[in-house]
């Protein structure tokens, strides 16, 4: 029995790490082909009523949905893995040098500090962008419906 520890080790090790990106990938298929469905099931309703048919999801053509990029979560994800280190090390040992802990908390913070600068700013200005195209998008599409 206590040969099969490390065998079992080893398989989890190893299996694990390679499941993950499998698994990824098989949910991302399904979730877009129900998406896919979905869509062609909303199309052909529309076609039966006569209605216009509805523009495309992002997320059908290129399989990514439009994600803002902000330096938030990057900034919070660094900085609390610096943290960990840091700790990490100091409840170890203390003779270690705590080096190794201070570059990624030093990355998160410069995303943090750069988020709370910069980073609200751009992003509530695409924010608003993104909202002035979609108003204006209706506003063109009732002035179509009413002439």
């Amino acid at each position: 029995m206590e040969a099969l520890i490390p065998l079992f080790a080893i398989t989890f090790s190893v299996g694990l790490p390679i499941s993950i990106p499998i698994v990824y990938l098989v949910l991302n298929y399904r979730k877009r082909r129900r998406l896919m469905e979905l869509n062609h099931a909303e199309r052909m309703a529309a076609i039966e009523r006569g209605m216009d048919l509805p523009e495309l999801p992002l997320e059908l053509i290129d399989g990514h949905g439009r994600r803002r990029r902000t330096s938030l979560l990057p900034g919070l994800v660094w900085f609390l893995v610096g943290l960990a280190i840091i700790i990490g090390v100091q409840a170890i040992d203390e003779q270690i040098p705590i080096l190794a802990g201070l570059i990624p908390l030093a990355i998160g913070l410069a995303y943090l500090i750069y988020y709370f600068t910069e980073g609200r700013k751009l992003e509530l200005q695409e924010w608003e962008r993104a909202l002035s195209e979609r108003n204006n998008g209706k506003s063109i599409e009732r002035a179509g419906n009413l002439t």
